[in-house]
């Protein structure tokens, strides 16, 4: 088996508390209806399909414009800060 290291790539995110400030960044996903919200909770349109994010997940941004949400463990893992 042959190994393989994962590029690295700088992507946007912010961690979901609940609160108007942490969805900002999201405004034209939330108009478009891209993404949906209820009161403790996001929903993210994503290639497989709808995906809840509960108060505490990130919301990535990818290289290709898209969204999706990650558990804080994962982000953590997978992510350090580039700033």
């Amino acid at each position: 088996m042959v190994k393989y290291r994962k590029k690295p790539v700088i992507v946007e995110a912010v961690q979901f508390d609940g609160t108007d400030d942490s969805v900002d960044w999201l405004l034209p996903q939330l108009i478009s209806g891209e993404i949906g919200r209820s009161c403790e909770r996001l929903y993210v349109k994503t290639l497989e399909g709808i995906m809840t994010t509960n108060i505490g997940d990130y919301i990535i941004k990818g290289m290709n414009g898209e969204f999706y949400p990650c558990k804080p463990d994962i982000f953590e893992k997978t992510y350090e800060l580039a700033e």
